[in-house]
């Protein structure tokens, strides 16, 4: 999910459960106002509202943003192919059920090469 490209220069994220947009701001060196743009463009960042609509981002929110902040300025995405490519991600199979697939698929392929061949 993350890249390890330039993220290993960010500050690690504290055990907290929610931060503020500043604090947000902070951990993933975005401005604030980029924060809420994101907002806007990916679906997938959808911060909890409060009091006043303050914002208020989870771990996970953080790990998107770095994500995105990683697709943008360190993989040279625009922001349309940015959001394609974290849709991608989140409508596909994970590493894990792609090695299964394969394995099944090896499987099935073997038995049908057994059936086929000539009897000895």
């Amino acid at each position: 999910m993350l890249e390890p490209s330039n993220n290993h220069e960010l500050p690690a994220i504290p055990g907290k459960r929610y931060f503020t947009i500043g604090e947000v701001s902070e951990l993933c060196a975005v401005k604030p106002h980029v924060l809420r743009y994101w907002e806007q463009e990916f679906p997938q960042l959808k911060p909890v509202k409060r009091r006043g609509n303050r914002r208020y981002y989870q771990r996970d929110d953080v790990l998107t943003i770095r994500q995105i902040r990683s697709l943008l300025y360190d993989q040279g995405y625009t922001i349309g192919g940015a959001r394609q490519r974290m849709t991608d991600e989140d409508n596909g199979p994970t590493g894990v059920d792609i090695t299964a697939v394969i394995q099944e698929t090896i499987e099935e392929l073997e038995e049908l090469l057994k059936t086929l061949s000539p009897s000895k």
